[in-house]
């Protein structure tokens, strides 16, 4: 059974060689907001999150909400074990794949057919699973004979297809996605939210973050709300958005 627990988890974040006014300003502008800054010489050290206890387990889509800075995508990076907490304890159990850079890993230089290859390997997929799985991704990319040729010769959109048709072909017990719905023309968004609903099923925990409550409130049954880096309220989705969305009429 995937289970996610964070006990008192705490991320500081330490930005050296702090020495030019701007990012001084930058920073004052940081600590005028509520986030907790310490100056120590040339060394700033930021509260990105703060004293975070959650449980969560199988069965449980969790949408992530807050203003841009809450610590969303900070969250998400801690679940995927990217950042460990400065403080406190996370616990997880399941493989957990992160979809938070879709084009994470891939090689300008080789060709879509490689890059499936390289991204795959990179989210834990095996050379089985690959090759059982690598024509379906082609396809599903849309990308025809482009595949055939290095991914430098890509446009922006092309690249994100391929990204996205390679991140959502892997088996997950614990799904983390960081803004991953906006791909693509109308026809390939449609294709892609059907992809993103069957990865749904097909996980047992799933953690989103999105500024789109409506597809928050169609994919997920409780909600996260997070507020410089603590979290303000957890609970039944509706409950929460509510509550959020009343802050910001």
């Amino acid at each position: 059974m995937a289970h996610i627990h964070l006990n008192n988890a705490t991320l500081d974040l330490p930005i050296y060689d702090v020495q030019g006014r701007s990012l001084k300003k930058r920073l004052a502008s940081l600590r005028s907001r509520g986030i907790e800054a310490e100056k120590n010489s040339d060394v700033v050290v930021l509260r990105a999150l703060n004293d975070l206890t959650l449980q969560i387990t199988t069965g449980d889509r969790i949408g992530l909400v807050g203003h841009n800075g809450a610590g969303k995508s900070t969250l998400l990076r801690v679940l995927a074990g990217i950042y460990s907490p400065t403080s406190g304890t996370i616990e997880t159990h399941g493989k957990t794949v992160p979809l938070l850079d879709i084009s994470l890993g891939m090689d300008e230089n080789s060709t879509g057919w490689q890059n499936i290859r390289l991204r795959g390997l990179l989210l834990g997929m095996s050379d089985s699973e690959i090759a059982r799985k690598q024509e379906e991704i082609g396809h599903f990319s849309e990308l025809g004979d482009f595949l055939n040729l290095p991914i430098r010769t890509y446009s922006t959109g092309m690249r994100v297809r391929l990204g996205f048709a390679i991140s959502t072909a892997v088996d997950a017990d614990i799904l983390l996605l960081d803004e991953v719905m906006g791909v693509g023309d109308a026809a390939f968004k449609d294709k892609a939210n059907k992809r993103l609903l069957e990865l749904h099923e097909r996980s047992e925990i799933v953690v989103l973050a999105l500024h789109d409550n409506g597809t928050i409130r169609k994919t997920c049954d409780k909600a996260i709300w997070l507020e410089k880096g603590s979290v303000r309220k957890f609970g039944p989705v509706e409950e929460v958005l509510q509550a959020y969305e009343a802050t910001t009429a």
